[in-house]
């Protein structure tokens, strides 16, 4: 049985530390995910920590890439987290994207160009580069670059392209010196962290995912311009990928073959999702709650029997229950927290309507909010 610790968060981490007497630097220590209150353990972080702590020290048996498969707001990337947190290693990730290409599995390679020429390019490229020579190498340059300037990844990464070229411009027919900047993957494999990779299901270079494929072995290793890295024993790799995503193509079965373990990531039970929402909202009206998460698993079950794309999932439901909470009608802001989530087509809406009210849970869901204005004391 899991017993809640002094911050009333469900804490496993004694039972499951994959390397308790590892040191750490401050750095990485921060890099560790630390429990909200919010959170629960859930089934599959119990299931996940047993496997993997079970199989740790069994060489071929050994449990280290992980994979979470289901729609979004299920769960994935907090559950991703929260292993961080139960293992004891720092948590890092990579959002995958259609144009990734093998620098941004492996690195950057910079040249470091003299003070004279670095004053001739634009002033957001100097600052740049001053980060990524002014850096300690514990940072990726897409890492830096997101810092930076405040770009998304894949901004980052395109970025990065577009700067490694016009440094190239500068230090033509100069001598220059030259410096590895590895990523985010490389840093969490060389190091032992706990890395999500994020969709791999988007990408559409096969190189690409053949070298993720060669460097999840579990005797892996990875070719840099400057060495051969072997997989640190501690790395642990959790893939996370949405089920029927636009844009996504199914999981590469080279990759699939390389995961020890993996979750179908669904709505949790009813009684979780309640746990749940009361942690993340503070709401604790136990009918109403009762009624949304009932009218959630509705909407899930409806938009799956009619392949409609959109998803009723967590992150819906913590919405919407904020909103309650706040005063907010219940029956008009489901449509602005959880229908048009899912879809704004009006054919679609109307499936989605008729499942509700065959089951009568609109009008419960009606009662339910009377109720909770009866009372409610007026202010003076």
């Amino acid at each position: 049985m899991i017993e809640p610790n002094s911050n009333g968060c469900n804490d496993i981490r004694e039972s499951y530390t994959v390397s308790p007497a590892r040191p750490w630097t401050d750095e990485e220590k921060q890099l560790v995910w630390k429990k909200p209150q919010s959170h629960k353990v859930s089934e599959e972080e119990l299931r996940i920590c047993r496997e993997v702590k079970r199989n740790w020290n069994r060489g071929e048996m050994k449990i280290a890439n992980i994979l979470l498969e289901g729609d979004a707001g299920s769960g994935k990337t907090q559950l991703a987290k929260a292993l961080s947190a139960n293992f004891g290693l720092p948590y890092t990730k990579v959002t995958c994207f259609a144009d990734m290409d093998k620098t941004d599995i492996i690195g950057a390679i910079l040249p470091v160009i003299s003070s004279e020429r670095l004053e001739k390019l634009e002033d957001e490229e100097q600052s740049v580069l001053k980060a990524l020579y002014e850096s300690d190498g514990f940072h990726s340059a897409t890492e830096i670059l997101m810092n930076s300037l405040g770009l998304a990844q894949e901004q980052a990464a395109l970025k990065m392209k577009q700067l490694l070229k016009r440094v190239a411009e500068q230090s033509e027919g100069e001598a220059v010196e030259y410096r590895f900047y590895p990523s985010e993957i490389v840093n969490a494999y060389r190091n032992g962290y706990l890395l999500e990779i994020q969709e791999p299901t988007v990408i559409r270079d096969a190189a690409v995912l053949m070298a993720l494929n060669s460097a999840l072995e579990l005797d892996g290793s990875i070719n840099l311009p400057t060495e051969i890295i072997r997989r640190h024993p501690d790395f642990i790799a959790v893939i996370t990928t949405n089920r029927g995503y636009i844009g996504s193509r199914p999981l590469n079965e080279a990759l699939r073959d390389r995961v020890q373990h993996t979750e179908k990531m669904d709505l949790p039970t009813k009684a979780i999702m309640i746990e749940r929402a009361m942690a993340k909202t503070g709401y604790t009206d136990q009918k109403v709650l009762d009624v949304l998460a009932d009218i959630m698993i509705m909407l899930d079950k409806t938009a799956r029997a009619n392949a409609i794309k959109g998803v009723a999932g967590m992150r819906s439901f913590f919405y919407w229950t904020d909103a309650v909470a706040g005063g907010a009608s219940a029956r008009e802001s489901l449509y602005h927290k959880v229908i048009y989530k899912i879809t704004t087509d009006s054919d679609e809406i109307k499936l989605l309507e008729d499942a509700l009210k065959s089951q009568g849970l609109l009008a419960v869901l009606d009662e339910a909010e009377m109720e909770v204005k009866k009372n409610e004391i007026p202010t003076p």
